[in-house]
């Protein structure tokens, strides 16, 4: 089994920063892409950004030149670092690790930007 934890999540103001962490244990030989998710209010699930095991990064749109994911494969560990933070980006956010082809999801930390 693999248990992923977010951390990081709190309150900030428009424009603020957060970084937030995300370490997978358990059963883990290796782990292939690794991304964030996040669901606002009312809103479906969406991709925030995924990085692959070589390093190779994407985001969302909304979230391109703001947002920066990152990895530490020693650590089993994801990030994402969120500058000029706006309100609308205001959700609860998942990690995600694909482990020998599953996906495995945290259970969510909770980001909310004030105006």
């Amino acid at each position: 089994q693999v248990q992923l934890v977010e951390s990081g999540g709190g309150l900030v103001q428009a424009g603020g920063s957060l970084r937030l962490s995300c370490e997978a244990s358990g059963n883990i030989p290796s782990i292939n892409a690794m991304g964030w998710y996040r669901q606002a209010p009312g809103m479906q699930r969406e991709l925030v950004a995924v990085i692959s095991s070589g390093g190779s990064t994407k985001y969302a749109d909304s979230m391109q030149g703001r947002f920066t994911i990152s990895r530490d494969n020693a650590k089993n560990t994801v990030y994402l670092q969120m500058n000029s933070l706006k309100p609308e980006d205001t959700a609860v956010y998942y990690c995600n690790a694909n482990v020998w082809g599953m996906d495995n999801w945290g259970l969510g930390t909770l980001v909310t930007v004030s105006s």
